[in-house]
């Protein structure tokens, strides 16, 4: 018995596993619900879902509050102890890619936002939203909603040990903006 259906049949399996994949993309593009997905992927929706649920995840378990931190990590602790606030997000007004990638946003004051993102040096943003999913794993973070995190009392608490001659270069590094963004 033969399950195959007629336009598969005499092709190789490459072409028949190329066939059912160019299937599955057709049926994607159709459903109406892609356009929703592609305006979430255009938010950043997949690694914020991610960091939240490495967030909520450690919060549950008391996360891994041995977890060594890199240099990137600790400045966000740094940079974030005073207020506590943490956001990840893009900028689609940006002209170049490196621009518009996912950055950690961190409220130091009241009048005072740090991002730490570099449209000259991609690798900076990366390092540090690598650091900021450390704080998160280790329990130092969690979310909120949407695309705004903070740090937790545990957070807190080891924001107050970091010695910031230890991240003093690396947070200069961080764009400025004030109350503008």
């Amino acid at each position: 018995m033969d399950l195959l259906p007629e336009h598969l049949k005499g092709q190789s399996l490459y072409d028949r596993s190329y066939q059912k994949r160019t299937d599955a993309l057709t049926a994607a593009a159709a459903d109406p619900r892609w356009a929703e997905t592609w305006t979430e992927l255009g938010q950043g929706a997949p690694t914020l879902a991610g960091l939240a649920r490495i967030c909520s995840t450690a919060l549950a378990t008391g996360g891994n509050p041995d977890l060594p931190l890199s240099l990137e990590a600790k400045t966000l602790l740094v940079a974030a102890k005073e207020r506590g606030t943490l956001e990840v997000k893009g900028s689609n007004r940006a002209f170049d890619a490196p621009g518009r990638m996912l950055a950690v946003y961190v409220e130091s004051a009241a009048d005072r936002t740090l991002i730490f993102r570099s449209r000259e040096n991609p690798a900076f943003t990366i390092r540090f939203l690598a650091g900021f999913r450390e704080l998160c794993q280790a329990g130092l973070a969690m979310h909120h909603i949407y695309h705004e995190f903070s740090l937790t009392r545990d957070g807190l608490d080891r924001a107050a040990t970091v010695d910031p001659s230890e991240v003093e270069r690396l947070l200069a590094m961080a764009t400025d903006f004030g109350v503008l963004e």
